[in-house]
């Protein structure tokens, strides 16, 4: 996963999407081998990198790949699942996941859980790069428009989608979280 080069440009693709700042508050749910969670380290060099991987393999693999930003305090990598992340302290400035949102149990309330870890006009990237057999162009549109779904369903609100031409193309929906209630009391879409 970490040497494949698409899977390399995808990740700095999605990061750059969210433009993270040196003194931002970041998490990556589902971060692999720990490829986004480096970039993130990158820009984020005042702030602090969060990531949560169900995959205890993930965890070490990508432990090793950044281990002089978790040595520096920068970035802390632990073993949960979407649906049980832990408690975070204050909230993120940004929030990632990369291809793990169909594998989340219940993905909209998921997404609700991460609204409220993120601070008023947090942004959250969702990109999907389907790699079922036959997939194309309209499979990454179709997944787009599910991400879409999923963003209002959770009140996020303003969002873009863009498009990164691979082989399937990646969809990458992002969003900011309103300065509303995330447990129903709306968003407004853009």
């Amino acid at each position: 996963m970490a040497h494949r080069g698409s899977n390399r440009r995808r990740s700095g693709w999605v990061v750059s999407l969210l433009d993270v700042r040196p003194a931002d508050r970041v998490l990556e749910v589902g971060f692999g081998p720990g490829l986004a969670i480096t970039e993130l380290a990158r820009l984020a060099t005042r702030g602090h990198v969060h990531g949560s991987d169900h995959s205890e393999v993930m965890v070490r693999r990508a432990s090793r790949h950044n281990a002089d930003a978790i040595r520096a305090g920068r970035v802390e990598l632990v073993r949960a699942p979407a649906e049980r992340l832990p408690a975070f302290g204050e909230p993120f400035d940004a929030v990632l996941a990369v291809n793990t949102v169909g594998f989340w149990p219940d993905p909209a309330e998921r997404l609700r859980d991460l609204r409220c870890l993120l601070r008023p006009g947090g942004r959250i990237a969702l990109a999907s790069q389907p790699r079922c057999p036959g997939a194309a162009r309209a499979t990454t549109a179709r997944a787009a428009v599910e991400l879409q779904d999923l963003r209002a369903e959770a009140g996020f609100a303003g969002f873009r989608t863009e498009t990164l031409p691979l082989d399937p193309p990646v969809a990458c929906v992002v969003a900011v979280n309103p300065a509303l209630d995330p447990r129903g009391q709306g968003g407004q879409d853009g």
